[in-house]
């Protein structure tokens, strides 16, 4: 049966083909399809759009005259029908090298052109994506050279922006929050349940977002969009998609990727599948021999034995694999309707904490396991979208979503008998409202509402690994519920045709209730509570005094509500000391202030430069606590100093990102951008240190060229070093993770490498793209890592288009 379908679908599709004139509308210079190109004649009033194979059917306009080629980011061209098949049917359009009119979603969660912003936004779009052939949504930021990446493991890419990182950034995917109730102030690798090949546009909003977004939008927003099904403009169905196969040396990466899109006029899907297979990562050979991999522990006839590692570049263990899919429904009865279901699920094996691996006591290793465990997500989305003007709204959209996450963590000691195993699994439900009203053309309201649910479930267990028998062992969370609830609007002004004006409030609710085991941690309490609001704003302008000059100004606050990780996780943190819960604690805030101003020389060079100060109050911290006016209570039979998460440092950080481009007539380009910031935040006797996610300088330089469906990118990317005086403190301790200056301090080396990426579009359906990272193949780790970054990398890609 499922042959027939696929039989009558090919048949239908080709005798489509036959009947209809396709026109393929490509980027002038590198030959490279444009998605979205509207193709429209004024009389009789006819339009079609193509796909992202740059393809569309044209056979409504026979024998025209005036045909407009339109998309933004590129000149528009008219030309005849006549025209068109003088040029076989493939038209190109010329990239306009600056534009004010990209569209942005994540500053406002609604579409808008680039020129309405009031805050520095960074937007990675599917030809960076596809010649970068990032291996996970993290890499794919670090390509970018604007976000740092940290990684405790190969399964792992935790971002770090403006000296936050996090539970201080946050992660939409699709307008669906995806920080949930257990995000910690430690290193996390959730981003990695992103697809890069589902993912149709990345953008990173700099600084607090959440007037928009809510809690944690501290540091900045990452927002991805994914693919977009298409629909037919007559009633023939559209079939297309891709599909992509990948290897990469270092790490003997197998990757294999396909979605296919269907179309009609008023329903379309977009279905996505993508696996990957990581092996151990080779580090480099030029470097510290710091970083080698010595030995190994393997368990041989129920005994640990340390082994020596035959090959020391090889990271071992470091290997994983990860699946994805993704489905998308699209209904659009009518102009004014939109209805979308989305569902995303992501899963991943086991994968090995990397750094825990490489800590030592009495001369042997620490630890003989110690592993996440599959880490799933699962997105169910269903979003109604109506356009029509009422007095409340010109536009309103309703988003549903329900999540759910599951994570665990195994760790045993070497020589140990037992495998302490912890479980989490998180519930999400979440309601988004937003609505956009346009009272003329110089003023707009944005406004809406968010409910957000959590439910946790926490478990661990104790298993012993000789007699496999397993007993209760203490959960690392309490059963807990969290839940916000927020109103928000931000106006938009138009003071004259060159500058306009923007505040925005938003007032956040919010509350926890947990419930705790005491059969592991004898407290005298069961149950904590913690509610709450959180009121925030934002005011920002922009000024235009020309199309080739803009200059964006603001003030803006942010806040982080606590959470379950925050009040409820329960632990020794030392001997003799123990944390508690505190329900008193109050959200942190973040006051920011920033100025953002470009500048295009010529229609060739680009300059953008951005300021920013960011001061973070009540930063939640542990410290010594009074429990019932004790600072000491009994705890596992010893008297115990104790502690709590509390509301006691400020932290502040400052600096500058600067962006220089120089576009060429040879179709070469040249592109740099660097970032450099300064935190410092309070310890416990009221000291200071450096800010421990405030990154050190690091940049990117790139030189690109595109011609005739080829383009290489010879890039590289850098990074200062951080000597023993710029060490946080909680770093320092870390004498595994980082080598010793000439005085035995522990210290960050700096880092660079040099690279090449190109990619060569074969014909309208094949495209090859492929590279070598770190072609001088240094030995490095990124700053604050416990995974040496890879070696020498060969990539080979090979992509078809149908």
């Amino acid at each position: 049966m499922l042959k027939k379908y696929f039989g009558l679908l090919f048949i239908s599709t080709l005798c489509y083909n036959l009947n209809a004139q396709t026109v393929k509308v490509v980027e002038k210079k590198s030959g490279a399809p444009i998605e979205f190109v509207t193709i429209s004649t004024i009389s009789p009033k006819l339009s079609s759009l193509t796909n992202e194979s740059g393809l569309a059917d044209v056979s409504m306009f026979r024998e025209l005259d005036s045909i407009y080629f339109t998309s933004i980011g590129f000149e528009t061209r008219i030309i005849s029908w006549d025209q068109m098949k003088q040029h076989d049917f493939v038209i190109g359009l010329k990239a306009l090298n600056y534009s004010l009119d990209e569209v942005i979603v994540s500053a406002t969660r609604w579409a808008q052109s680039r020129r309405e912003l009031t805050s520095r936004v960074t937007s990675i779009r599917g030809p960076e994506i596809q010649i970068s052939n990032p291996q996970t949504a993290a890499d794919l930021l670090a390509a970018s050279g604007e976000v740092f990446i940290q990684k405790s493991q190969q399964g792992g890419g935790s971002p770090m922006i403006r000296g936050f990182a996090t539970n201080r950034l946050l992660i939409s995917v699709d307008g669906v929050r995806m920080n949930n109730a257990i995000f910690r102030s430690g290193n996390i690798q959730n981003i990695i349940n992103i697809d890069p090949f589902m993912i149709d546009q990345a953008e990173v909003l700099y600084g607090p977002g959440s007037v928009m977004y809510g809690s944690d939008a501290i540091g900045g927003v990452m927002n991805f969009s994914t693919l977009k099904p298409f629909f037919a403009h007559d009633d023939k169905i559209v079939v297309n998609g891709s599909a992509a196969t990948r290897f990469s040396s270092a790490n003997n990466e197998i990757t294999s990727h396909v979605h296919i899109k269907l179309g009609s006029q008023k329903l379309a899907s977009v279905t996505s599948f993508t696996f990957n297979r990581f092996g151990d990562l080779r580090m480099g050979s030029r470097g510290s021999d710091f970083y080698l991999r010595k030995e190994y522990v393997k368990r041989i006839n129920d005994i640990d034995v340390v082994f020596q590692n035959e090959d020391q570049q090889l990271q071992v263990p470091s290997g994983f694999e990860m699946g994805h899919f993704m489905q998308k429904l699209s209904f659009q009865p009518t102009e004014r309707w939109f209805f979308e279901y989305g569902l995303i699920y992501s899963n991943t094996t086991n994968y090995s904490r990397y750094d825990r691996l490489l800590r030592y006591k009495n001369g042997l290793p620490r630890s003989a396991e110690w592993y996440y465990g599959p880490q799933k997500w699962l997105v169910n989305r269903f979003t109604i979208t109506h356009t029509r003007q009422r007095i409340l709204f010109d536009e309103i959209m309703l988003n549903l979503s329900a999540q759910q996450f599951e994570e665990s963590r195994q760790d045993r000691d070497f020589m140990g008998s037992v495998l302490y195993e912890r479980f989490e699994k998180v519930n999400a439900y979440a309601l988004n409202l937003d609505l956009r009203k346009s009272f003329n053309e110089q003023s707009r309201l944005l406004y809406g509402a968010e409910i957000v649910f959590n439910d946790v479930a926490s478990t661990g267990t104790d298993r012993d690994i000789f007699t496999d028998i397993s007993e209760k062992g203490p959960a690392r969370y309490p059963q807990s519920d969290w839940l916000s609830a927020a109103l928000f609007a931000t106006y938009q002004y138009e003071l004259s045709d060159k500058s306009m004006v923007q505040a925005g409030v938003r007032y956040n609710y919010f509350s926890m209730n947990a419930t705790f085991d005491t059969t592991f941690y004898k407290f005298p309490f069961e149950t904590a509570e913690n509610q709450d609001g959180a009121l925030t704003g934002s005011l920002g302008f922009n000024y235009r005094p020309n199309e080739s000059w803009i200059v964006r100004a603001g003030v803006s606050t942010g806040f982080r509500a606590p959470n379950v990780d925050d009040i409820g996780k329960v632990f020794d943190s030392e001997p003799g000391a123990v944390v508690v819960p505190n329900p008193d604690l109050k959200p942190e805030y973040a006051y920011n202030a920033e100025i953002d101003m470009a500048r295009v020389f010529s229609d060739r060079v680009k300059i953008d430069i951005s300021a920013f100060y960011t001061l973070l109050d009540q930063a939640m911290v542990r410290r010594d606590f009074l429990f019932n006016g004790l600072d000491s209570i009994m705890y596992d039979g010893e008297l115990s100093k104790v502690q709590a998460i509390q509301n006691a440092a400020k932290a502040t950080v400052y600096g500058l990102q600067i962006a220089a481009e120089w576009k060429m007539d040879n179709g070469f380009s040249l592109f740099s951008h660097l970032t450099w910031q300064k935190g410092e935040e309070e310890l416990d006797d009221g000291s200071k240190s450096p800010l421990r996610h405030s990154a050190p300088v690091f940049g990117i330089t790139r030189l690109s060229y595109m011609h005739s469906g080829l383009r290489f990118d010879l890039y590289g990317q850098y990074s200062q070093k951080v000597s023993y005086k710029d060490m946080p403190e909680s770093e320092i301790s870390k004498d595994y993770l980082y080598p010793a200056d000439n005085n035995g301090n522990p210290y960050a080396p700096g880092w660079y490498t040099l690279n090449f990426k190109a990619m060569k579009r074969i014909n309208e359906m094949f495209t090859f793209s492929g590279g070598i990272e770190n072609i001088t193949d240094q030995r490095y780790m990124p700053y604050s890592s416990g995974l040496v970054a890879s070696g020498r990398n060969f990539i080979f890609s090979l992509r078809m288009n149908f």
